[in-house]
């Protein structure tokens, strides 16, 4: 049987398929996400320069919560830092910003988006 997730060295499992959110359009990601969900994923890939954080972020309010399909601890959300935000102050506020529009506590997984800084 192949495996479905990974254990990464926290104890904390990272599902090894996932719904990437790169090109989705606007109006479509949310229904996307939602439907994803719906079938068993667990693992929603996004970044803050893909523009659609926020739409994923209603969906994930829709549906991730108390008395909703699924808790927030069933999920493992990824996101990515850009590579004009590497300054050490800028990475906090990025990350604020993709929690705020995400609609999260927290992330599972903040990436650099590209181990190159633009700035």
């Amino acid at each position: 049987m192949a495996a479905s997730s990974l254990l990464l060295h926290t104890g904390q499992k990272m599902p090894l398929i996932g719904l990437g959110t790169w090109k989705s359009n606007p109006g479509q990601v949310k229904a996307a996400v939602k439907h994803a969900l719906s079938v068993g994923y667990r693992h929603i890939d996004c970044a803050a320069i893909y523009g659609n954080e926020t739409e994923i972020g209603e969906a994930l309010k829709e549906t991730v919560g108390p008395g909703k399909a699924l808790s927030r601890e069933e999920l493992f959300v990824t996101s990515k830092l850009w590579n004009t935000k590497h300054h050490p102050e800028d990475v906090e506020p990025a990350l604020r910003k993709t929690l705020a529009d995400l609609q999260l506590e927290y992330l599972d997984l903040y990436l650099i988006h590209w181990p190159y800084a633009f700035e």
